[in-house]
């Protein structure tokens, strides 16, 4: 005779919680938490502000993208622009806030392409993604500590380059994607998105 498998509720409630290391970006907690089965057990996780990206796309059939070294990959990334969002600020502000410091670039239309939750057993982060059209170029006003490489690159060789592994960045992976998918199906300007 089969034993039945047991039914849980999947949530797991916290008992306590103790912040053990706090950055300037990030705060690192260490929560004892009531499992599902009644036991006790422990949880390391990362506090994030939260994050928007944004990918910009001229009617060239070019996107916008940046070169950047993160330090703790020792690797340049090609990256769909991002930052944080800073205490108060609406997702769709620090989008555009990072648009126009790191490029340079103001949009007259946005969408949302939903969010990512790129950590999710270790972190609260959370990223807020966009496409942007209707670009107007200005000068770049990059942070004194950003260093950044504005890149070009036509839409459908985004699209191959996630698919092929040249582009490597999750956030900037899926934002790709799913603002290929939006513009196939919605399409304010006829772009080749296929090689």
């Amino acid at each position: 005779m089969k034993k039945k498998k047991k039914e849980y509720s999947l949530l797991e409630k916290k008992i306590s919680s103790e912040r053990v290391f706090s950055g300037n970006l990030l705060q690192v907690y260490k929560d004892r938490v009531l499992l599902p089965d009644g036991r006790a057990s422990e949880r390391e996780w990362i506090k994030h502000p939260g994050a928007s990206a944004v990918l910009p796309v001229f009617e060239s059939g070019e996107v916008q993208l940046l070169k950047q070294f993160w330090y703790a990959l020792r690797i340049k990334f090609l990256e769909v622009p991002a930052g944080k969002i800073d205490p108060g600020e609406e997702p769709i502000r620090t989008a555009k806030r990072e648009l126009e410091e790191e490029c340079g670039v103001r949009a007259r239309h946005w969408t949302s392409l939903g969010v990512l939750y790129p950590g999710i057993g270790y972190s609260n982060e959370v990223i807020h993604l966009y496409l942007a059209w209707g670009l107007e170029v200005h000068d770049n006003s990059a942070d004194d500590d950003e260093f950044v490489e504005p890149v070009r690159v036509l839409f459908k060789n985004a699209v191959e380059q996630t698919l092929n592994g040249e582009i490597t960045d999750a956030k900037t992976i899926i934002t790709i994607l799913r603002a290929a998918k939006w513009w196939k199906e919605n399409a304010p300007f006829p772009i080749r998105l296929t090689m």
